[in-house]
């Protein structure tokens, strides 16, 4: 491979009061503290229950794995100086937004004073991958690819089934909060950058945006990074999923790149058929059907993740991630964090021992031991 597809992840934190299992708008509590260890890579966020990090750019994913790592263990021993306690899910099972403060930054007042009610209400959590991609013409022709297997990752993370003490039956119920918002979803394709680059230019020229930022689709080109940004994913609960799904990312980025550097075309499908797997995906995860647009059936979501897998296959090695590619195989087994939220609430129907699940699970890969592998012992 000519290039190399560096990576970064980000993920977003609930902040939780462990008597009441409820969330708490003590974020700022840790943040200084936290600013001091790991510097720019700890975030204060909108909703004063949320702490946002972010890892270096990564080599590989053995190097992200082990910096994520380092970054949850951080923030969780922080909070829990504090009596607190960290979660990765995309909602919190019976928390309302109305009792959560808003931060006193520039940039969220703004968003409150535009959005209104929606920016309060906003209260989900994701997780971002990023992939490098310097070159703008070809990461507009990966992404109008790429966007053919966004639903396919969905169902691989999907962890926010419940909503202010409902039980949606949904697996992530934080797509539906989302799309309330403009400029969200799956995006459309464009035939060039420059055509990209225009209709950006007229949503500046007529106000509809002052920058790129305020484009929040599910996959864009990062308006101020040289990088492919994949932002359809509920974040995981446990973090060899957030590895795994990373690991999955960078090959379909690289993949994709090597067929279009091979003068081999990639079908594209209308933004309209591609949102109907995103919402087979958001409503059944893993336990759903998706449509295989190319065949026009109907195909069970783990059977197509499996044929994901294959096609991504030849160039794994060469990114050094067979063994995080290998979870995928995992989640498909074990299901993801919605799968298993959804399980304790059935047994228990108590949305408390849920949020203890989530407490124990956000953690549970990242506890040192000496049977750890020692990319999380360092």
């Amino acid at each position: 491979m000519d290039r190399k597809f560096t990576i970064g992840i980000e993920e977003e934190y609930q902040i939780i009061d462990p008597e009441t299992r409820d969330l708490t708008s003590r974020a700022p509590e840790i943040y200084d503290k936290a600013r001091a260890l790991l510097k720019d890579q700890a975030k204060a966020e909108m909703h004063q229950c949320m702490f946002e990090v972010g890892t270096h750019i990564c080599e590989d994913v053995k190097q992200a794995r082990k910096d994520l790592f380092h970054l949850r263990r951080t923030i969780d021993e922080l909070a829990r100086e504090k009596g607190l306690r960290i979660v990765a899910a995309s909602t919190h099972p019976f928390g309302h937004w109305a009792d959560q403060k808003i931060s006193e930054h520039e940039r969220y007042v703004k968003l409150v004073e535009d959005m209104q009610v929606l920016s309060r209400s906003l209260l989900i959590f994701g997780m971002h991958v990023h992939v490098m991609m310097e070159d703008r013409e070809m990461a507009i022709h990966i992404s109008n690819a790429a966007r053919y297997f966004l639903p396919h990752l969905l169902t691989l993370s999907t962890s926010s089934p419940f909503w202010r003490g409902i039980d949606t039956g949904l697996k992530s119920y934080r797509c539906e909060i989302f799309k309330k918002y403009p400029r969200t979803e799956l995006p459309d394709h464009f035939r060039s950058y420059s055509e990209y680059q225009d209709f950006i230019n007229l949503l500046i020229k007529t106000n509809c945006i002052d920058d790129g930022k305020k484009i929040w689709w599910d996959l864009r080109l990062h308006p101020v990074y040289p990088t492919l940004e994949f932002r359809i994913c509920d974040i995981p609960t446990r973090a060899e999923d957030t590895i795994a799904i990373t690991a999955l990312i960078q090959a379909l980025v690289a993949k994709l790149y090597k067929l279009i550097r091979q003068n081999l075309g990639f079908r594209l499908y209308r933004r309209a058929l591609l949102q109907e797997n995103k919402w087979r995906a958001l409503r059944y995860g893993l336990e759903g059907k998706l449509i295989d647009f190319g065949k026009q059936e109907e195909v069970p979501a783990r059977e197509l993740i499996i044929e994901l897998l294959e096609f991504v296959d030849d160039v794994v090695d060469e990114l050094n991630s067979r063994e995080e590619i290998n979870h995928i195989r995992t989640i498909l087994e074990n299901g993801t964090s919605a799968d298993r939220q959804v399980k304790v609430y059935r047994e228990t129907n108590d949305y408390k021992q849920v949020v203890d699940h989530l407490i124990e699970e956000t953690m549970a890969d990242c506890r040192v031991s000496k049977s750890a592998p020692a990319a999380v012992r360092a």
